[in-house]
């Protein structure tokens, strides 16, 4: 029902998005189904024979989607220019910005960059590493941010929870061990993604085996202070912490524990201490509920581009792309 809701809100007002993993089948499936149900506005990167040749033999349908074969591109070298510049600081020379551009999802990532397209999706035949790597070094962390992170939206039966059973759970991909200032910029990005995903208020619940002080380790002192922090950067948002999971999310467990707290028993993000925590706690809730996890979903970077798992369906990119769609819808508003 989320993800419906999310593609409808794409739908709304189709944004441009990049599929450099274009000589994949399932990324010329993705990209009929996106265009046929206007979930966004579609270019696939690859050489244009091979992209063909796989909607033959998918019987995909290519009208109303656009090619690009980037190494044959007109605007080839002036993106291994642009990625020369962007990275010449770190030692890249012009050969190695030509080698790197020649990488669809580098190249797909500064059509993003310089406004071509509003957002990018790949990690269907790339590591996570490989596609967090790219968006980095070519679309960059947002201003005011230090890093890029992760979020999975998770969907459970039971509505009570959250916003009628959806949430979100930060970080459970990519930040292993944050320290105090990187555990709030994880906060205040997750509240952001909770506003565009779930068109919600965000109530952010900074999670421990603490409630309010009933027992003391550094460990939940980095939570409490990571929480000051938040308080500081953004005084208007329900952040409350250290709180243990029942608190955050059980009424009658909330009242008992952290009383008169504007989060505590409503929780509709939950921020985990580190990848420990967070990546457990997202398997064992989609295991346990019967529930879904989709992610990671990437946060952080100065325009959206997200990962997939190398497993996933052409329904799973197709979802990829309508939460990117959705980043993009938000960013722009900001």
């Amino acid at each position: 029902m989320a993800l419906q809701k999310i593609r409808e809100r794409a739908a709304a007002d189709p944004q441009h998005i990049i599929l450099p993993e274009g000589e994949d089948s399932r990324t010329v499936q993705a990209a009929e189904m996106c265009v046929r149900d206007r979930v966004a506005k579609i270019t696939i990167l690859g050489s244009e024979e091979k992209v063909r040749a796989l909607a033959t033999e998918t019987g995909a349908n290519l009208n109303g989607i656009d090619i690009l074969d980037h190494r044959k591109a007109h605007e080839f070298k002036r993106m291994a220019e642009l990625y020369h510049q962007l990275r010449r600081a770190k030692g890249v020379t012009l050969e190695e910005a030509e080698q790197a551009v020649k990488d669809p999802l580098y190249y797909g990532n500064l059509l993003v960059r310089e406004g071509k397209a509003d957002g990018s999706v790949a990690g269907a035949t790339n590591t996570t590493a490989h596609t967090v790597a790219a968006a980095l070094r070519c679309i960059g962390v947002r201003q005011g941010f230090k890093i890029v992170s992760s979020f999975f939206l998770m969907v459970v039966p039971d509505r009570k929870f959250g916003e009628s059973g959806a949430m979100i759970y930060a970080d459970c991909g990519v930040v292993i061990d944050p320290d105090v200032s990187e555990l709030a910029e994880i906060a205040i990005a997750s509240a952001e993604s909770c506003r565009a995903l779930l068109n919600a208020e965000p109530r952010v619940a900074m999670l421990s085996f603490s409630t309010k002080g009933s027992a003391t380790h550094k460990l939940i002192d980095k939570v409490v202070e990571a929480t000051k922090t938040v308080r500081v950067r953004m005084p208007d948002l329900a952040i409350d912490g250290e709180l243990q999971a029942d608190a955050a999310l059980v009424p009658s467990v909330g009242d008992s524990k952290a009383p008169g707290s504007p989060v505590a028993g409503k929780a509709n993000v939950l921020i985990f201490p580190d990848l420990n925590a967070g990546n457990i706690a997202y398997k064992l809730t989609e295991r346990l509920t019967g529930g879904t996890a989709i992610g990671p979903i990437l946060q952080g970077l100065d325009k959206p581009c997200n990962d997939l798992s190398r497993g996933c369906k052409a329904e799973d990119i197709v979802d990829a792309v309508a939460i990117t769609a959705v980043q993009s819808q938000a960013r722009k508003r900001s």
